[in-house]
């Protein structure tokens, strides 16, 4: 199959689908009111509370959900074919991701912008709060540590985005002053942020940063240097300050980024037009594990993800200006996310096909090119390789616009660390919620303040990276994310699905992919803990079990509570309603 074609006829479907099944959802699920105050005017506070126009909001949003996670899940799923990768993206965004993402936002904005866990108290009741928060802070505490650990990968293996990432701090920090402090239109000055931005990455392209070159160091301690400076200057500083200074500015100008990044993408897939060289389907891939469950606990970002309730309930329903903005920004980004795993896979799947240099320098073409680089799942499941197919079919693809390799690469690398720095910030500002949300719930009240929530956030990230001594600890409890995570949405969709309950709304359209990916998610756990106890790994296993159990007993609860609201004439907490 073509990769136009294939790119072309899964856009179309995205439009269709937003403009038929996302506002059908709005109008007779969740029956959005544009007259309703939403938390961002009530509880203005101009630190967290802020009311944003949609289109930044978007941008904020969208760059946030979205991370490495659309582009790594793809990178790896494709080793089992395109065909399964592209169903699961296609479909999944539009009746699972979407809603959601869609529904945890709904659920918050009538809730004065408490997060999907802290609302479950009032929705289900206030046990189910508790084990909700405890699944919700052990996914968060590894995505901190690991995404700091993959940006400090990043900066080592790409020391050419080092001068334009952190210099867009300082655009970012200087579009947001122009545009809150003096109240400008954001559309010029976000143009030309992003302009200076590009300078900055052509400049990065020819001067890079190598910390071991640099100063003569191991790159062990370049590695733990640059873990140290993500978490101190970016994670802390970005999550402390409020976020119209830097969080929000900056996802803005990575919303552009993103656009420039996907339509540089599509017109290489134009130009280039590569055939897919992927193998339609491959269910015996050499040392993987099965296509079923696993695809769709591999490909999360792209589909569905828990972390996308944390971002819609724990930052963007503090800026949402209005509820019917709900709908542009929570359906539609996730299928711009869907849109964007698209041009991965064709990245992946197609133009890795135009050229791929080995480790001896021989160069691939073709088919020959996808069989080396996905010769078995070990090849394609390490970080550089994850990252390495994506970075290279898409710097093909963009070469035949007539772009040189280097700033090909530079434009691509720079997207990604900027991306998954957007992750790390997002992550410990909603960690810092949850943390206080507990910390309130049982009296811990050195806890409860936000800049001590944040710094104990960043902490025990820091421990978790640095346990083991390496500065790469985080990355043994990896394995158990892909299931946390998709369990973590199974477990928003149940909660959003007793909300509808409530209100004697149809529950269908939430109900089933809840039980999609409850079972799916648990027979995953599962397989994972036997695993685990078979290869010794008793780390993995002890907390893998403690989240299954907790899982069992949330579910357990919910289940009865949905029960007792069915059996009852009406009734609905009136805190989120």
């Amino acid at each position: 199959m073509n990769s136009l074609l294939l790119a072309v006829l899964m856009m179309a479907g995205y439009l269709i689908a937003y403009h038929n099944y996302g506002k059908f959802l709005a109008r007779k699920i969740f029956k959005l009111n544009p007259d309703a105050i939403t938390p961002a005017n009530e509880l203005q506070d101009n630190h967290d509370f802020v009311p944003t126009r949609k289109h930044i909001l978007f941008g904020h949003h969208f760059t946030s959900i979205s991370g490495l996670g659309p582009i790594v899940g793809p990178a790896i799923a494709i080793i089992w074919g395109w065909v399964p990768a592209v169903v699961w993206v296609f479909f999944g965004s539009i009746f699972f991701g979407a809603v959601h993402d869609f529904g945890a936002l709904v659920l918050s904005l009538r809730a004065r912008g408490r997060t999907i866990g802290d609302l479950t108290a009032d929705i289900v009741n206030k046990r189910v709060r508790t084990l909700f928060l405890l699944i919700i802070f052990f996914e968060l505490w590894i995505v901190i540590a690991v995404f700091a650990l993959v940006i400090a990968i990043l900066f080592t293996m790409y020391p050419i985005a080092v001068i334009p990432v952190w210099f867009e701090l300082v655009i970012a920090f200087l579009l947001g002053q122009w545009i809150y402090k003096k109240g400008r239109d954001a559309f010029w000055p976000s143009i030309v942020a992003v302009v200076v931005m590009y300078v900055t990455v052509v400049i990065g392209a020819y001067l890079p940063i190598d910390l071991a070159a640099l100063f003569g160091a191991s790159a062990k301690t370049a590695l733990v240097a640059w873990i140290i400076i993500v978490l101190l200057l970016d994670a802390w500083l970005a999550s402390s300050l409020p976020v119209h200074t830097l969080l929000q500015p900056r996802d803005f100008i990575n919303s552009h980024q993103l656009l420039i990044a996907m339509a540089l993408l599509s017109l290489g897939v134009i130009v280039a037009h590569p055939p897919i060289v992927a193998p339609a389907l491959n269910l015996n891939p050499e040392g993987a594990p099965f296509l079923w469950p696993f695809i769709f606990v591999v490909i999360a970002c792209g589909a569905i993800s828990g972390f996308h309730s944390l971002v819609s309930s724990g930052t963007s329903s503090k800026q949402c200006d209005s509820e019917k903005d709900s709908l542009f920004i929570g359906y539609g980004s996730m299928l711009m996310e869907g849109a964007l795993s698209t041009l991965v896979i064709v990245a992946v799947a197609a133009g890795i096909g135009l050229g791929l240099t080995g480790k001896e320098g021989e160069v691939f073409t073709g088919i020959s090119a996808f069989n080396h680089h996905y010769a078995s799942w070990d090849a394609a499941s390490g970080l550089g390789s994850k990252l390495g197919a994506f970075v290279q079919g898409s710097a093909n693809m963009i070469q035949s616009l007539g772009i040189s390799a280097k700033i090909a690469l530079a434009v691509m690398a720079v997207f990604i660390v900027s991306f998954a720095a957007t992750t790390v910030d997002t992550a410990t500002r909603i960690q810092s919620y949850v943390i206080v949300e507990l910390s309130n719930a049982y009296k811990f009240r050195f806890l409860s303040q936000r800049q001590a929530a944040t710094l104990f956030a960043v902490i025990t990230a820091g421990a978790l990276a640095f346990y083991d001594g390496s500065g790469k600890g985080a990355l043994k409890l990896w394995p158990l994310f892909g299931s946390v995570n998709q369990l973590l949405a199974g477990l928003a969709l149940l909660v959003t699905t007793i909300y509808l309950a409530r209100r004697r709304v149809n529950i269908a359209f939430t109900g089933i992919p809840m039980l999609f990916m409850v079972v799916i998610t648990t027979w995953a756990m599962i397989l994972n803990i036997r695993k685990f106890y078979n290869t010794g790994n008793w780390l993995l296993l002890g907390i893998g079990l403690a989240v299954f159990i907790l899982q069992i007993w949330m579910i357990i609860e919910s289940v009865l509570v949905l029960k007792e609201v069915n059996s009852q004439e009406d009734g609905f907490p009136e805190a989120v309603t």
